[in-house]
């Protein structure tokens, strides 16, 4: 099982695009496809990988092989395929290899293909040893998500900027898988987000945008000495400005000291001077609380994020049952049109991957993976790259375990005045 994650991890990578959008090595496995070698003598070289080649030391092997290369020409390929992807030196070495296997017996349209393999491999190809390591942080991180599913998201939150996904997605990731996520506070949070307990986490302040460190920790060292007493002690014995102290307010992080977010936005406003004998007294404002919508609002304005719902719940009403969730897509079958609507927080159009898109669609229920070619990206290029909810109609495409949608058309979905975070695009 191990190793299976191991040939995953490898074929991850952009490859060359197959016509259904599957890796070789995935219809192989899956029956699919049936298990052939270009010569019989590769096969010893890869038949652990079902015929098809995913490590470096394989292609140095079937040069080895197939071309005789010695050991000093085939060093000679292994640089060639890991120096920058230099196609200067893979050409020479192309060279080489085309006038070695002629040599060696091998007909011309079985060298062809074998020096495509090569060749294509070294633009997204690694060794089996780079595999084996992302495989063990890969079986690492599943065990954690699993089994100590606070860590595992604490251990994100607080190591960010990182990886594919924002704080706002791995955060509704570990709300669908039941991780209860308590908002800042200035009278719980820390810096850094902590472990309440096993099923329940707080966020930190390094999250906050615009909050500076030193006033923060200045604040903490004060709420050790002491428990704040209520919103005027805590003004009194923090450094915050008045541009923090309305980020604060408009969090909800004053809540536990305010009652609600304008409450604590009308006493931030409030007339105080440093060291006042008898500041004045909290009273409850003149203001209602926010609405659910104004709430989500202020969260993404001031962390990018919510703890509430997402905010495809709050639009689910007004799109019908035209719209699939995410979570859905399961229920269908192979080949129907249907729409999809979300957040769009990564767009990817890898170097090999013939000039597709690969867009994520976040919604209230999880991700939805759409599939754009080149017409209708360059048709829509501003609404895809610009906009920040999509709406995508298409067909569904199920390939064993993977399901995705070939857009069709693709629209903005027009939402509340949010401030999201950046989508991980074209990286």
């Amino acid at each position: 099982e191990f190793y299976d994650l191991v040939i995953e991890v490898a074929i991850i990578r952009p490859g060359p695009i197959q016509g259904n959008l599957a890796h070789p090595y995935l219809a192989r496995r899956e029956g699919q496809e049936a298990i052939e070698y270009l010569d019989s003598r590769l096969e010893p070289v890869l038949k652990r990988t079902l015929g098809i080649p995913l490590f470096q030391e394989q292609m140095l092997k079937i040069a080895m092989v197939m071309a005789n290369f010695s050991a000093t020409q085939a060093e000679e390929l292994r640089r060639a395929l890991s120096f920058h992807r230099s196609q200067e030196r893979m050409q020479r070495v192309e060279k080489k290899l085309r006038t070695a296997l002629a040599a060696n017996g091998v007909a011309d349209a079985v060298a062809a293909k074998l020096i495509g393999a090569i060749t294509s491999f070294a633009l997204y190809g690694f060794p089996e040893s780079h595999a084996i390591s992302f495989a063990l942080i890969t079986y690492a991180s599943s065990w954690l998500k699993v089994h100590r599913p606070a860590e595992f998201y604490v251990g994100l939150l607080n190591n960010q900027p990182m990886g594919f996904y924002a704080p706002a997605t791995l955060l509704k990731d570990a709300q669908r898988h039941h991780l209860r996520v308590q908002p800042v506070s200035v009278t719980e949070s820390d810096w850094f987000c902590t472990i309440e307990t096993d099923h329940a986490i707080r966020l930190g302040f390094c999250l906050s945008q615009g909050l500076q460190h030193e006033h923060v920790e200045s604040m903490l060292m004060e709420r050790r000495r002491a428990a704040f007493r209520g919103f005027w002690d805590f003004r009194s014995r923090t450094r915050f400005d008045q541009d923090e102290l309305r980020l604060l307010a408009r969090s909800g992080a004053l809540n536990p000291l305010a009652g609600h977010r304008r409450n604590a936005l009308w006493l931030v406003e409030g007339t105080f001077q440093q060291g006042e004998l008898f500041p004045p007294t909290e009273v409850q404002g003149p203001l209602a609380p926010m609405a659910p919508v104004e709430r989500l609002e202020a969260d993404f304005a001031t962390l990018r994020l919510t703890t509430g719902p997402h905010p495809m719940a709050y639009l689910r009403k007004g799109l019908g049952n035209a719209v699939w969730r995410s979570a859905d897509l399961l229920q269908a079958a192979d080949g129907t049109r249907l729409r999809v609507g979300g957040l769009a927080i990564c767009r990817q159009r890898p170097g090999t991957a013939k000039g597709i898109v690969f867009i994520s669609l976040e919604d209230e229920t999880g991700i939805a993976n759409v599939v754009v070619y080149p017409e209708l990206f360059e048709r829509c290029r501003l609404v895809i790259t610009q906009e920040s909810f999509l709406l995508v109609e298409g067909i569904l495409q199920v390939r064993s375990d993977v399901i995705h949608l070939r857009a069709e058309s693709i629209e903005r979905l027009p939402t509340f005045a949010l401030t999201t975070s950046g989508s991980h695009d074209f990286h």
